[in-house]
């Protein structure tokens, strides 16, 4: 019988020799997932898997939304949500206190250049450590995609005490918009309902940022 390389050994090979920033995220999630099924082999499953989910969506969802994805049970997603909070917590201050809005900056470092506006939310517990990161919505910033229903729903699921938002803006001007403004106390009102404080709302660009709450906008 001829040898054959199973395709995930091609990305541990590349990983080995140019570490890991040199791999596609297809390459990165074949990696962490091993295996694929009859007739789909990791790597195409892979690529499969981020054509619907891209990776700051599928990073910031749970184990049991996870394992609606075909190709995906519990201990791959188990796997997957585990790498996602390790990824977190390394990039976190350390201890991962956020005391001032530059604590949060090294955890929005990823958005900061991206062409499409990336909206995200940390909940931090009383010691207001980061306990969790959600990727709420990509695209054009609206209250149509941003709910305080999606929203508040993980805060009270991770039994967070606090929240803040970060946004980029790919203008690359961190002047908050009027949109912005307007969204941010939408939802500093409905915390207030839930007794889940929105300590901030961070805007990001390249090269600068601006505090919502220190600027006075909510």
């Amino acid at each position: 019988m001829p040898f054959s390389v199973d395709k995930v050994d091609m990305p541990r090979e590349k990983l080995a020799q140019k570490g890991a920033a040199a791999l596609k995220d297809a390459e990165l999630l074949a990696i962490i997932l091993g295996t694929g099924y009859k007739g789909k082999n990791v790597l195409d499953l892979s690529k499969e898997i981020l054509k619907n989910y891209p990776a700051p969506v599928l990073v910031s969802m749970s184990v049991s939304e996870l394992q609606k994805i075909k190709g995906i049970g519990a201990a791959k997603a188990s796997i997957i949500a585990a790498s996602a909070e390790l990824a977190v917590r390394g990039r976190a201050p350390n201890p991962s206190s956020i005391q001032k809005p530059t604590d949060l900056l090294p955890l929005a470092a990823e958005i900061r250049s991206k062409k499409k506006e990336h909206f995200v939310a940390f909940y931090l517990n009383a010691r207001n450590e980061v306990i969790h990161r959600e990727f709420v919505s990509i695209g054009t910033l609206s209250a149509s995609l941003v709910h305080p229903r999606e929203v508040f729903k993980s805060a009270i699921e991770h039994s967070a005490a606090g929240v803040i938002f970060t946004h980029n803006h790919p203008s690359n001007d961190p002047v908050p918009s009027d949109e912005d403004i307007k969204l941010t106390k939408r939802l500093v009102s409905a915390g207030l309902i839930l007794g889940i404080e929105v300590l901030d709302h961070i805007i990001v660009t390249e090269t600068d940022f601006t505090s919502m709450k220190g600027a006075g906008l909510m």
